[in-house]
């Protein structure tokens, strides 16, 4: 009889442990967010955030050679809706599978105001990333946010290289001509 009760103890220990870890857990989900293109900006989103911590993954690919801008803005509705934002950090992901040896930390923007978090990166290797967002939903609802990803065109070394050359052939007539 002192067995079972014993028994039925440590059930109900285990089971209120449990809830106790799952309750206390950080909330996390990966969203796949497709192609980024030049000029057309990719946006995401929380989604409503459940009250406590989060770290959210979002999925994409960039075309090669060019650079790469990330915002996220904590988007409050009163006191249901709040997000206190961390961190926003930027990953390769060769074969795009998340969270294994290839994943590389590319930039990451610690917390300025709590507000908005902002990054740059640049010019890119044509591949998959992901970026990782964290903070805190300490609204009565839990929290929400908004973010997206531009994409820049980088002009290629030999651009740069023909300009210059270009401006120093007008740069030489031009002297010419004065002297003359």
């Amino acid at each position: 009889m002192k067995i079972t009760s014993l028994v039925k103890k440590s059930i109900a220990l285990a089971v209120l442990a449990a809830a106790t870890l799952g309750a206390n857990a950080a909330s996390s989900k990966i969203t796949y967010l497709g192609a980024a293109s030049v000029g057309t900006p990719l946006s995401f989103n929380s989604g409503a955030v459940p009250v406590g911590e989060f770290s959210d993954y979002f999925t994409f690919t960039l075309p090669a050679n060019h650079g790469s801008g990330y915002s996220v803005i904590n988007f409050e509705v009163s006191e249901l809706f709040n997000t206190l934002l961390a961190t926003v950090s930027l990953y390769s992901n060769a074969d795009g599978t998340l969270f294994n040896t290839d994943d590389t930390l590319l930039s990451s923007a610690p917390v300025s105001s709590g507000n908005q978090l902002a990054l740059t990166f640049g010019p890119s290797a044509a591949s998959s990333y992901y970026l990782n967002v964290t903070g805190t939903a300490n609204g009565t609802q839990g929290g929400l946010y908004n973010g997206a990803i531009s994409v820049t065109a980088v002009p290629e070394p030999e651009t740069s290289a023909l300009l210059l050359a270009g401006l120093g052939l007008l740069g030489a007539l031009a002297r010419r001509r004065k002297s003359v």
